[in-house]
């Protein structure tokens, strides 16, 4: 049956996570790119194994209500928005399907409350900063479908408008960008100044939204500010901010609703990154204990924090400082906002040492996040709830907050 580049028949069950969606032909599961839940598709196998094969959309046959028209011309080929023939509401229920099958199939939680998706209220327009990557041919662009070339891009519809006019005046500078080189270019408030980085020796496997070092050729290496739920952060340039600021005013509220703080309590914020989390905890807890082991991150915290006196903010690897914690604080409550690939075995066994009350798990990786809380549930923790947010509208990124008690 599934030669590479067979042509089958079939019926989509549902979204995957990963961007595509799932359906069976002659018992197999084959994993669809570009089709939706409920469409039959005629798709051509890309690659076979003996248990499932990739495909891609021929022909959509019976297709969904809540198909639409791309928005962007490069969609299908650029590796970055692989659910614009989505209708927003479905993306929303999609993702939300996702984490339920996450934590049911990977962690064996089947019977988890997953609430419905909070969605952004601009599903366009929204990044405040983006990786581009220079190409053979010396242009920049995106990483494509297949995650190998990078796809020259003229336009892209999911950056904020300030961002797209920083894209577009950087573009007619007229410079060469080979293969290897990152261009991360950044806006805050509307209406300040851009940020732009040309880095030219980056470490191929490192996620586009992580730290970069600055220490190649930089351009307008200045930082910008973000005002959330009105207090203003400062980023530096390559360092981590969250990509949709009013979406990230979501998730404060969700973590800090699970930690339900009464003003008396010690706790911790793991991963704390410019001490977004920190802040709003600090409101709300007797004394906060913010961990970062990036240099850039640190450093605008002690900028963003420095009026706030009840945070103490650690510079170090979170597995490496957090047994040195716990033998002067006892933390009563924890928020962690973890990279994609999610904690550490060690990190994570050193806070079940902890023992906290409450733990706040904001991940961008349903799958990590479905392991982690395995762990977590097997340690005595009960996962009380999960909530997705739609930080990354278009994308089949995930962002979750959830609630673990002992």
């Amino acid at each position: 049956m599934s030669d590479r580049g067979a042509i089958i028949e079939l019926t989509v069950d549902r979204a995957a996570h990963g961007g595509t969606t799932v359906g069976r032909h002659e018992g197999k599961t084959i994993f669809v790119a570009f089709a939706l839940p409920g469409e039959r598709v005629r798709a051509r196998i890309t690659f076979d194994k003996k248990r499932f094969a990739f495909a891609e959309v021929v022909e959509v046959l019976d297709a969904s209500p809540e198909r639409v028209q791309p928005t962007c011309k490069h969609f299908g080929v650029c590796g970055g928005c692989r659910w614009q023939h989505a209708a927003y509401p479905l993306q929303l229920d999609m993702k939300r399907g996702v984490v339920i099958e996450q934590l049911a199939r990977s962690a064996h939680l089947p019977d988890v409350i997953v609430h419905p998706t909070l969605g952004a209220e601009s599903p366009y327009g929204y990044r405040v900063h983006a990786t581009l990557h220079g190409s053979a041919a010396g242009t920049l662009g995106f990483v494509g479908m297949n995650e190998r070339n990078v796809i020259a891009i003229d336009e892209c519809p999911i950056l904020r408008p300030d961002l797209e006019e920083a894209f577009q005046h950087f573009k007619q500078q007229r410079m060469a960008f080979p293969a290897g080189m990152r261009v991360r270019l950044q806006v805050g408030d509307e209406g300040e100044p851009t940020s732009s980085i040309i880095h030219s020796n980056p470490d191929p496997d490192a996620p586009d939204d992580d730290d970069l070092m600055v220490t190649q050729t930089a351009q307008a290496v200045m930082p910008v500010f973000y005002t959330v739920m009105g207090r203003r952060f400062r980023c530096s340039a390559g360092a981590f901010f969250q990509v949709n600021p009013p979406q990230a005013a979501v998730l404060i509220e969700q973590a800090l609703a699970r930690l339900n703080l009464m003003g008396v309590e010690t706790v911790l914020d793991l991963y704390s990154g410019g001490g977004l989390f920190s802040a709003f905890l600090a409101y709300a807890a007797k004394q906060v204990i913010a961990v970062e082991l990036a240099p850039l991150a640190v450093a605008d915290a002690r900028v963003n924090l420095a009026d706030v006196p009840n945070v103490e903010i650690y510079s170090g690897e979170v597995e490496t400082l957090l047994p040195m914690l716990a033998q002067s604080f006892r933390f009563d409550a924890v928020l962690l906002d973890p990279p994609r690939s999610g904690m550490k075995p060690q990190a994570l066994e050193a806070l079940i040492a902890c023992a906290p009350r409450r733990i706040a798990y904001v991940s961008c990786d349903p799958a990590t996040l479905a392991r982690d809380a395995r762990r977590l549930v097997d340690a005595g923790y009960r996962l009380i709830d999960v909530q997705p947010v739609d930080m990354f509208p278009q994308t089949f990124h995930i962002e979750c907050v959830a609630g673990f008690e002992k």
